[in-house]
């Protein structure tokens, strides 16, 4: 059973036992259990529900593994050639990890 469930505008594949990265959710604790209920479909062993645009009743259950995980560095180098002009800047994302517990459709 897995169910595509957005979760702060990104759509994520969920099954139990599954550990995702998400865009960093403020005011979680490592262990706590999070609930999101904008579940757009779900497939329990091949019955397939698409919602529209959610399915009714439907969330997943998920627990917090680590509140904050940064991810890799991205260098953003931006150059005008013959114009002596470049300016490099670096950015790192920050998520959240969370562990599927349960697809509840």
């Amino acid at each position: 059973m897995y169910a595509i469930v957005e979760i702060q505008g990104q759509q994520f594949k969920a099954e139990q036992g599954k550990k995702l990265f998400v865009h960093h959710i403020k005011d979680v604790e490592e262990g706590k259990t999070v609930e999101f209920d904008k579940v757009l479909l779900v497939d329990a062993d091949g019955a397939v529900t698409v919602g529209a645009p959610t399915v009714e009743g439907a969330k997943v259950v998920c627990e917090v593994v680590k509140p904050l995980v940064k991810g890799d560095k991205v260098i953003v180098f931006k150059m005008k050639r013959r114009k002596d002009s470049r300016k490099r800047n670096g950015h790192r994302e920050q998520f959240t990890q969370v562990e599927v517990k349960s697809v509840i459709a």
